[in-house]
């Protein structure tokens, strides 16, 4: 259709005859018509498709309804102001939490591990090859080569990829090409001021072989702290078969036996601010070691990942200098998130301990308690577990976000008017 477009306009250029310009017009518009309808069909395919994959169905639709944007102009000066401003946010986040380093280890009511982990088992050129073949092509300006040509070759190239990932699980050693990454800035939403540098989020991008790596990594840590009952129960997002329905139906069943059973629930959605970026290495190490009973080589490949980490920003041909990253699990990681979630496990201990409900999706957690009148006495066990909270997240050089910490409460009409005013405080903010 789009050769006889070319064709009709050629002639209606030609002649300048009506009948050739409303032929050509006609085919216009007949052809972006069939070329919305053929879009509608591609993406309604692979929607349908992924109707149990919640990673590829939020990325196909956030693509249709948000298309990424990046700054308006690039630069090398750009790509050093850019680089500046992230790394200066992270240090105000900093300077905002009080940390007491007396007290930043201690994980009450975690129970000493009975198991360990002190060494990762080799893998075979067959399991490298599987994994290869599943992952995605991802491509960015770190690899040498395009990834899909990488995948074309296999055959030729498995020996070698799998000695590399054997060499660094056995020697407790993570190459320094894995350890740079690549920063490409992404306004959070379309449609905000692309000038101003507040709008922009770090997205960061890794070589693909590092991935793989990391993936060799997680499945055999993920499959330790699964059989030994490490991970957190009530965590979902970043884990097979937790998925956002998962949290969902959880905190949405307790919500209706509470009300069910005549009371009202208030339900507190907490929010941190650059909650990867702000993890600290020495602790998130220690957590491993003495939580989680990881040591050796296992450990010392972590503490290996975590250090000597590099950072640069990159936008179209131009790209800043490298600066080191100290601290935060790496954005745009494989790992990242399980470590994330590792830095987190004391946190549901000491909700636990105050008897209220919660549930962790990613960085973010729901915390839910359920009251018969919303009375001072009700409440204090509440406002406790806050105080609580806030400590050990500064604790951990976690910062929360008070102006986008939320209270709802839930219940019946008849439940809610019964309820009397309250007012609920992280620290001294005030939850709205």
């Amino acid at each position: 259709m789009k050769a006889a477009g070319r064709r009709l306009e050629r002639m209606s250029r030609k002649t300048g005859l009506t009948v050739h310009i409303q032929a050509f017009s006609d085919h216009q518009r007949a052809y972006r018509e069939a070329l919305t309808s053929a879009k509608n069909t591609h993406y309604g395919r692979i929607i349908e498709s992924s109707h149990d994959n919640p990673r590829v169905l939020f990325s196909v639709v956030n693509k249709l309804l948000e298309p990424a944007s990046g700054p308006t102009t690039s630069s090398t000066e750009v790509c050093e102001e850019f680089l500046h401003f992230f790394r200066n946010k992270i240090k105000d986040l900093n300077n905002s939490t009080n940390i007491n380093t007396s007290s930043v280890y201690i994980s009450p009511c975690f129970p000493t591990p009975s198991s360990s982990f002190s060494k990762f088992s080799p893998v075979t050129s067959a399991f490298v090859n599987d994994l290869l073949y599943k992952m995605r092509p991802t491509t960015c300006v770190l690899d040498p080569i395009p990834t899909t040509l990488l995948k074309s070759c296999l055959h030729a190239i498995i020996p070698t990829v799998t000695t590399i990932i054997n060499s660094s699980l056995d020697t407790g050693s993570v190459p320094l090409t894995f350890k740079i990454a690549s920063v490409t800035p992404t306004l959070k939403k379309s449609g905000l001021d692309a000038d101003n540098l507040n709008n922009f989020r770090p997205i960061s991008h890794l070589p693909f072989l590092s991935k793989v790596l990391e993936r060799v990594v997680a499945s055999q840590l993920t499959n330790y702290l699964t059989s030994n009952n490490l991970m957190e129960p009530f965590q979902s997002g970043f884990r097979a078969r937790h998925s956002c329905e998962t949290a969902l139906l959880r905190v949405t069943n307790d919500l209706l036996m509470a009300a069910d059973s005549g009371q009202t629930s208030i339900l507190i959605l907490l929010d941190l601010s650059a909650a990867f970026d702000t993890v600290r290495h020495d602790i998130l190490l220690f957590r491993m070691e003495n939580m989680l009973g990881i040591s050796g080589t296992a450990l010392q490949w972590f503490k290996s990942y975590l250090t000597d980490r590099q950072e640069f920003v990159s936008l179209g041909n131009s790209r800043s200098s490298s600066a080191p990253v100290t601290q935060g699990v790496p954005q745009g990681s494989v790992l990242g998130p399980l470590l994330f979630c590792i830095y987190m496990l004391p946190l549901g201990h000491i909700i636990r301990s105050y008897g209220l409900g919660y549930h962790f999706y990613a960085d973010d957690t729901q915390l839910y308690f359920n009251v018969k009148s919303g009375t001072s006495s009700e409440l204090s066990q509440l406002t406790t577990c806050l105080s609580e909270i806030k400590t050990w997240m500064e604790q951990n050089s976690l910062k929360l976000n008070c102006n986008k910490t939320e209270l709802l409460q839930i219940g019946t009409k008849m439940q809610l008017n019964k309820m009397s005013s309250f007012p609920v405080h992280l620290g001294s903010d005030l939850i709205r």
